[in-house]
């Protein structure tokens, strides 16, 4: 019998390549004899992020496929049977059938700057067709003149031949003109407007202007009340402060439930640092103006200074003159200003002259009655006014210049009195006269009215600060903003 040992040749090298196969088959990375070579009791990094792969893994599976199973053993739906009814609808206006106006209205409104050509314009309407609706009687007045947020409408078809324009032509009428051809028909349609006399009462809060408006009056109303009613007697830099109140009765115009216009101050009360001031308006004579409690004017006769921000570089009195080199009266005070500073009229006058006089250059001079004259010298040129023309307080009547005998530009302002030269900055101005007779008797009827509507008000909204007297003048400011209907 052959020994193993003695066996050669081939079967020798067959035995040597299968011991050399499974030597290899032993030390192949297997992912078990991976995981376990060299484990110590710990975990490497390596074998966490493939433990954490396979997990997630079997998560997902476990996931997807009881959602592809659910379909699969599900019944299909039945659909519901469907009946269909023939329902009768009401029939469409013969207008609407004939393409009439009234279904392309194209809404517009105004813009600052726009015009009503520049609008037919961009909407390629001819020319030729703007002309027919100004022709029209009426329309120009309505339509030359646009202010910015005016609507407009327009009803353009699909043909983009105008058909119908519509306008306001006030507060209550509207206005719609048709075009045929050459033929253009007006249609009036009236809108009801309602006018409500309301107080709005409120404090100053951060700020007068954004309280007031918040309230819901317009600018022109606060600058009622800053610059016509208490300019002279309440400075709203220094003098005003976030817990002092203001009421202010006006006139409202609502359409449609939109309001639509705010009318003129008729009265307002303003409460600071505890003291009442009042305002009421008043037409004296066909011009409205503003005036206390007990009917004296709030306007002043006369303005100190006829440049505001102006400073003063000569007093009234005897001077050395800067060009003349002689000591003599200096009869008024110069302010110092640039050249073109419009100069104000100090008070309601009659322009007595315009034109130049020797030393004074350019110059005009005032009548205010009751034998008071003011006189304005080395203007650069004159405001629109004339000889003879009557003008308020505040007009223009010229610009600051250096015409005449002067160093520079600046105002040269006289104040006479029955000829003779006062000092505007040291003279007890005359006080306005105030209202008596029966001008008094119904300013007073009048006023009684807003007072009461006034105290109504604030009693109810400052009702926190305890109780108003009857006289307003003894109310003290607090509570919260409101507005109440009048």
């Amino acid at each position: 019998m052959t020994r193993p040992e003695q066996v050669s040749g081939p079967a020798q090298a067959r035995r040597e390549r299968l011991n050399a196969l499974r030597e290899a088959a032993l030390h192949r990375p297997v992912l078990a004899r991976h995981l376990s070579d060299g484990f110590n009791g710990r975990w490497s990094r390596r074998q966490w992020v493939q433990a954490s792969l396979f997990a997630t893994i079997g998560m997902l599976v476990l996931a997807i496929v009881p959602g592809f199973e659910t379909p699969l053993l599900q019944k299909p739906a039945m659909h519901a049977t469907r009946h269909s009814m023939a329902l009768t609808l009401p029939p469409l206006p013969i207008a609407r059938l004939k393409g009439a106006s009234g279904d392309s209205w194209q809404l517009v409104r105004v813009s600052r700057g726009q015009t009503l050509g520049s609008l037919f314009e961009q909407l390629d309407i001819p020319a030729s067709t703007m002309h027919a609706i100004l022709d029209h009687p009426g329309a120009k007045a309505s339509l030359t003149r646009l202010k910015p947020g005016t609507e407009l409408a327009f009803d353009l078809p699909v043909d983009g031949q105008l058909r119908t324009f519509r306008y306001d032509r006030d507060d209550s009428h509207r206005i719609e003109l048709s075009l045929n051809g050459d033929q253009v028909t007006e249609k009036v349609i009236v809108r009801p407007t309602d006018t409500r006399t309301v107080v709005i009462s409120g404090e100053v809060g951060s700020s007068l202007f954004r309280s007031a408006r918040k309230l819901g009056l317009t600018g022109s109303n606060i600058n009622t009340l800053t610059d016509d009613i208490f300019k002279y007697d309440i400075d709203f830099n220094e003098d005003v402060g976030s817990r002092d109140r203001f009421s202010v009765v006006v006139e409202q115009t609502w359409r449609e439930g939109e309001l639509i216009k705010t009318g003129p101050v008729l009265a307002a009360t303003f409460t600071t640092g505890g003291k009442l001031h009042t305002g009421f308006r008043f037409e004296r004579n066909g011009k409205a103006e503003y005036f206390t409690g007990d009917g004296r004017p709030l306007k002043k006769s006369f303005i100190r200074m006829p440049i505001p921000y102006a400073r003063l570089t000569s007093s009234f009195g005897t001077r050395r003159h800067p060009v003349l080199g002689r000591v003599r009266m200096h009869k008024g005070v110069d302010y110092g200003a640039s050249t073109g500073t419009p100069i104000m009229a100090a008070g309601d006058a009659r322009v007595a002259s315009v034109g130049w006089q020797g030393g004074y250059g350019r110059a005009v001079v005032l009548d205010h009655g009751r034998g008071y004259t003011t006189l304005y010298g080395h203007m650069s040129r004159f405001g629109k006014i004339r000889q003879g023309q009557r003008i308020p307080q505040g007009t223009v009547i010229g610009y600051v210049g250096s015409t005449g005998l002067a160093t520079g530009p600046h105002l040269h302002y006289e104040f006479r009195v029955n000829g003779v030269h006062r000092n505007p900055l040291s003279i007890t101005m005359p006080p306005p006269e105030p209202l008596s007779g029966v001008a008094l008797a119904q300013f007073r009827a009048q006023t009684s009215v807003a007072l009461a509507r006034i105290q109504e008000v604030e009693n109810i909204i400052y009702a926190d600060a305890g109780p108003i007297p009857a006289k307003l003048e003894a109310k003290k400011a607090s509570g919260k903003p409101r507005r109440q209907k009048a």
